[in-house]
């Protein structure tokens, strides 16, 4: 009678201690990933904010082209970290009180409704937008109110003056937007032209 060879046990495996180790490292790796994973939403949510803002800015341009009307972007309006597309009720010369570049009452969308009730042209406005609101920890830093007007220029808020405002010189204005979280501050800013010309600042 032949006898078969004996075969040996295989010893693959991990044994306790690398299972230890393993884990070991893998704790060490998450604690230093979480506070990079905190900075990747605090960015995302600052992002989000300036294209909130962007957009918004470039619906009102188009939109005052289109209609043939001048249409405002007005900033922390009704509140802070909010603004609103606004159709001018007056005209640029000749403004309404309503229009008063310290109203805030034209953000209101209880007293002008988004959408608006008709497009009446001889009950304006017609062409006002919903009220944008930016991420909780997102704020305007330097902001002024900007009209666009027809033609394709832009003028911003006068000192002092509520009519004709000057068109924005061709170097630009800043929309600037700050978010701070974890006591930490990042600022950036948004810059539209006198031609009309709107663009994210990197």
């Amino acid at each position: 009678m032949t006898r078969l060879p004996r075969t040996s046990r295989s010893t693959a495996g991990f044994s306790l201690v690398e299972l230890l180790s393993v884990c070991g490292m893998l704790v060490v790796l998450m604690a230093m990933a979480v506070p990079a994973i905190g900075d990747v939403r605090q960015g995302m949510k600052l992002g989000q904010s300036m294209r909130t803002v962007e957009r918004e800015l470039q619906a009102a341009r188009l939109e005052s082209v289109s209609a043939n009307r001048p249409i405002r972007v007005r900033f922390n309006c009704p509140a802070a970290g909010q603004l609103r597309m606004v159709e001018l009720i007056g005209t640029t010369s000749e403004p309404t009180a309503a229009d008063n570049a310290a109203a805030s009452v034209r953000c209101s969308e209880t007293t002008y409704p988004y959408p608006a009730r008709d497009l009446n042209p001889l009950t304006l406005p017609n062409h006002d937008g919903p009220v944008r609101r930016l991420e909780s920890t997102v704020s305007f830093g330097t902001v002024a109110t900007l009209e666009f007007w027809p033609d394709g220029s832009v003028h911003k808020a006068g000192s002092g003056s509520d009519q004709s405002w000057p068109v924005v010189s061709t170097t630009g204005t800043s929309i600037t937007i700050t978010q701070t979280m974890n006591g930490v501050t990042q600022t950036r800013a948004i810059s539209v032209n006198g031609l009309g010309k709107i663009q994210i600042q990197r």
